[in-house]
Parts: C-alpha cells; sequence; structure tokens
C-alpha cells in the first residue's frame, strides 16, 4: 500500500534562471537530477538513479550537447543555489572545515 504524499518529491523545471518552484511527485524513480547544460540552462525533475550516469543522460537529452548533473535522493534536494536552503557557500565552507577540523583533533 502506497501512502499520499509518502514518496520523492523533486523539483520540476527546465530554465535559464535556476529558480524553480514547481514539485513534481516522483511515482517510479528514486532520484531527483539537476543537470545544468553548458549555456546556462537547468533541467531539474525526477529520474531512476540507474540512470544517472553520463552515457545515459546524453541518451535522454539528446538537444544537450555539454552538461554537468548532480543526482540526489532526498526531498527536493534538486534545488537551485537560489532556492536552497543552506546559506550560498555553506557547502564549499563545510568541505573545507571538514578536513582542517580532523587534522586539528588528530593534533589535540
Amino acid at each position: 500500500m502506497l501512502l499520499t504524499g509518502a514518496g520523492l518529491r523533486c523539483f520540476k523545471c527546465s530554465d535559464y534562471t535556476g529558480m524553480c518552484e514547481n514539485v513534481q511527485e516522483c511515482t517510479f524513480e528514486d532520484s531527483c537530477i539537476s543537470l545544468s547544460e553548458r549555456g546556462g540552462k537547468t533541467i531539474r525533475q525526477c529520474l531512476r538513479y540507474t540512470d544517472c550516469d553520463n552515457s545515459r543522460l546524453s541518451q535522454m537529452f539528446p538537444a544537450v550537447s555539454g552538461f554537468t548533473y548532480r543526482c540526489c535522493s532526498s526531498n527536493l534536494c534538486n534545488a537551485g543555489s537560489a532556492r536552497a536552503d543552506a546559506p550560498p557557500g555553506l557547502g564549499l565552507v563545510l568541505t573545507l572545515a571538514g578536513p582542517l577540523l580532523s587534522l586539528w583533533w588528530c593534533w589535540v
């Protein structure tokens, strides 16, 4: 029995602004994707995690010539930077702070 609202939810849009407000309930998919085209367009939607590789995405999005992508599996995790709950740059700070704190802890 599937409970309403129990499935994964992802942002769904295809635009150049990075501000995505549409939310999609994923039916058969188990991850979200944020795919950024070299020209600036970003595509966000539900996706099967097994399709989250460069060759498969090239087949799924043949009109997109060059891209970077990120797949994730928590609700609304494919938000754009302008829509993310964390302050801009926080991910970078945490990425850099982790190893430094580990080194500091070893010295203590």
